[in-house]
């Protein structure tokens, strides 16, 4: 079949390697893409969020199935166009992609179904946030309402920084903002599979927000993960699956938004168990780089699977051993950086056994290999346990050859404990 993956970023490049090896497949696109996927790709130019080009080009290619992996096209109404020229789509429509492009909305869905959470105010104005800051007092989590790549949130331990923060979103007109109480715990990652009734368990990880090494320096959109996450037990992840992910899947449904594809459940691991911190309408990044490289079914059998409804009584099979990935970001990320910088060494990491590099931010300029983003590279390694997964990934860092980047040294350094412990 013929299969179209909307998006240029590692979480793309991790699901092109892995739908890729299905024997299902007979030809791969993927646009915009980047010299990463085009390994196992062919690459067209239509951004991702182009809806009525990515339905004019999944018409012209006589595509069977259109791979959305980024937010911004799910939340503009992709599935919902493809849908409607009778094209399938993996992914939720624009109304269950709300889960995501509104915090409030889940929220508030949250607090109908009695989904465990953080107590929160809806704030429509900068006054109504104000006042919710003073309300719940310090600490406390400040985040934009709509899309924000992963950095909308402000986790302020005093009130003036709380306030700051409420000032900065509302100087966008129209905007508005949850303000939420803070929650003590480890935070972790739950994935799971939806055809819109079902939920499957989906894998499960743990990331790095802060730019630097020890969780200090501002929030970014990753610099790095691991699977599975020595956190999340058996009976946590049965629980939060209980408790959070079937419960809003099952309200979807009852709204007339049944959700389908990858639904990402960020958790915080409370002293009362799991809460929801917010939910992703996809799959993580850089969660999909350590999840799906421990992948041992067929991913797109099992996308096809989640489009027909058809997942009810199935399990997903993954690898026992331990995947990381460490993030190499342009030095200066996430505030302003460089562009055009040349990277090299990526072949030589790769010879290293179980080692993976998913381009997330690169292009192709006179023939050379540059960084075109912030987060540029996912260098992704397999090992028996956290801590050879560790080791395997730093030892493939330490052969790019790419001054002009950065990578926090201490990626996984919880679960690599945990694994020299046991």
């Amino acid at each position: 079949m013929i299969v179209l993956l909307l998006g240029s970023g590692g979480r793309e490049h991790a699901l092109a390697a892995s739908i890729s090896r299905s024997p299902l497949l007979t030809r791969l696109i993927a646009t915009p893409g980047n010299p990463g996927i085009a390994q196992h790709a062919e690459l067209k130019s239509v951004a991702a969020d182009d809806v009525a080009g990515v339905v004019a080009l999944a018409r012209d290619e006589k595509v069977d199935l259109v791979v959305v992996g980024p937010e911004a096209p799910l939340v503009a109404g992709v599935v919902d166009a493809l849908a409607e020229a009778g094209i399938k789509a993996f992914g939720p429509t624009a109304a269950a992609a709300r889960l995501e492009g509104s915090k409030a909305f889940t929220k508030e869905l949250c607090a109908r179904k009695n989904i465990p959470t953080a107590g929160f105010r809806r704030a429509r104005s900068a006054e109504e946030g104000h006042a919710a800051v003073e309300e719940f007092g310090a600490p406390v989590v400040v985040k934009a309402d709509g899309l924000a790549a992963g950095k909308g949130v402000v986790v302020a331990s005093e009130l003036d920084e709380a306030h700051a923060a409420v000032d900065a979103i509302f100087a966008d007109p129209g905007a508005e903002a949850v303000v939420e109480e803070f929650m003590e715990g480890e935070e972790a990652s739950l994935f799971a599979l939806c055809d819109g009734r079902t939920a499957l368990l989906f894998g499960d990880a743990q990331d790095h927000k802060r730019a630097f090494d020890g969780d200090k320096g501002p929030n970014t959109g990753g610099m790095g993960a691991y699977s599975p996450a020595p956190a999340l037990s058996h009976a946590l992840i049965e629980r939060a699956m209980a408790e959070i992910v079937r419960p809003t899947v099952a309200a979807m449904a009852e709204d007339g938004a049944p959700f389908v594809g990858f639904l990402y459940a960020g958790l915080m691991l409370t002293s009362d168990g799991p809460k929801l911190v917010e939910y992703n309408a996809r799959f993580g990044d850089p969660e999909a780089q350590v999840v799906l490289p421990r992948l041992k079914d067929d991913l797109l059998e099992l996308m096809l699977a989640a489009v027909d409804g058809k997942l009810e009584g199935r399990e997903v099979d993954f690898r026992p051993e331990t995947a990381l990935a460490v993030v190499m970001a342009a030095k200066g990320y996430p505030a302003a950086y460089q562009k055009g910088s040349e990277i090299r060494g990526i072949e030589k990491a790769e010879k290293r056994p179980g080692v993976t590099v998913f381009h997330a931010g690169t292009s192709i300029e006179d023939g050379r290999l540059v960084a075109s983003g912030g987060r540029v590279l996912a260098v992704s390694a397999i090992g028996a346990d956290a801590s050879e997964a560790q080791m395997n990934a730093y030892s493939a860092v330490d052969l790019i050859d790419w001054p002009e980047g950065f990578c926090r040294r201490d990626i996984g350094w919880r679960a690599a404990a945990a694994s020299e412990e046991g």
